[in-house]
């Protein structure tokens, strides 16, 4: 236990200077910083939704940079094929004039793959990537090349624009640990913004964490103790966000088509460890849960006809269940 304090200790600090080397570049984002450094952590990918002009791109960059991870940016379109993504075997001239099949890896074959504006490229391309989120390896001409540890998939949504989009289907969004909301900076940010331009730092950025402590970390999160009591406030949350007979919440019956799935149960718990972790904590407490569960949760419910009539969307179902839960303690 010695040992972990030690690492969990280490990785508080760390924490703050890769932030603090972050915010050099990206400025009054702290938030979402950390949400996809929880992801990354904890073995996950994130879908980051949020209008153009945001900085997804810039902070994706700068954040990769400053943990010495390799990195690659895919600008998704309708005619991106499945083999600019994976790779693909090419023809070469060997000895004697001998021809040889050379396969050339694609831009998948990295430590952090920013898929930009995902939902712009048909589900045939969309789904080149599944294979690799869950499995971390490619197949290509029926031989399989492993993916390089750790693997990190960050994709961008615009949420205005619809036309000549593609939405993800569920199976694709389930892969996803995290949905991350990039909102507006309020004003006060906004002068800040205004006043200092970053983007020439980015180049400067400082390597602060090593691949190999991040892959350290990653495999000392389960053994972070979590208690029966938050692991079953954990298993309910989920539970209850699937509309049943027996679900005690009737607003989930009303306004939910379908809920969240065992692997959100997975998810929640991993990440709430991870949050603890970098919180310089030893065990999970119900406020890790509730800080990373609309991330886990909001892009696997699907509310019905009657939600998008009273205008309530799947934070709003994540609230009410949070509400409920909160008053049993």
């Amino acid at each position: 236990m010695s040992n972990k304090k030690t690492v969990i200790k280490e990785v508080g600090q760390l924490k703050k200077d890769l932030f603090r080397e972050v915010e050099k570049v990206i400025i009054g984002q702290t938030d979402i910083l950390e949400r996809i450094f929880i992801s990354l952590l904890a073995k996950g990918h994130s879908i980051i939704i949020g209008v153009p002009g945001l900085a997804k791109t810039l902070l994706i960059k700068a954040l990769a940079r400053a943990m010495d991870l390799g990195f690659n940016r895919v600008q998704f379109t309708p005619d991106l094929m499945p083999s600019d993504i994976t790779g693909s075997d090419i023809i070469e001239e060997g000895a004697k004039g001998k021809r040889n099949f050379k396969f050339i890896q694609g831009p998948v074959f990295t430590n952090v793959l920013l898929a930009d504006e995902i939902n712009r490229t048909p589900p045939k391309t969309q789904a080149a990537l599944l294979q690799s989120m869950q499995e971390k390896i490619v197949t290509v001409n029926g031989k399989t090349y492993s993916l390089d540890d750790p693997f990190f998939v960050l994709a961008t949504q615009n949420p205005i624009e619809q036309e000549g989009t593609y939405p993800l289907p569920e199976a694709q969004l389930d892969r996803f640990l995290f949905s991350i909301n990039i909102d507006y900076p309020d004003e006060k940010m906004e002068r800040v913004i205004a006043k200092k331009d970053t983007s020439g730092y980015l180049n400067k950025i400082k390597k602060i964490i090593s691949k190999k402590k991040i892959l350290e970390v990653q495999n000392m999160i389960n053994d972070i103790p979590i208690s029966d009591f938050v692991l079953d406030y954990a298993v309910k949350l989920v539970r209850f966000t699937r509309p049943e007979k027996k679900n005690p919440l009737s607003f989930i019956n009303e306004f939910v088509q379908w809920g969240a799935g065992p692997r959100a149960t997975q998810f929640l718990i991993h990440a709430a460890r991870v949050k603890t972790i970098l919180d310089n904590r030893y065990t999970v407490s119900r406020e890790d849960v509730n800080f990373v569960a609309y991330n886990v949760l909001s892009h696997r419910i699907i509310t019905n006809f009657n939600a998008e009539a009273e205008g309530i969307r799947s934070t709003d179902v994540v609230d009410k269940i949070i509400e409920h839960l909160n008053k049993k303690k």
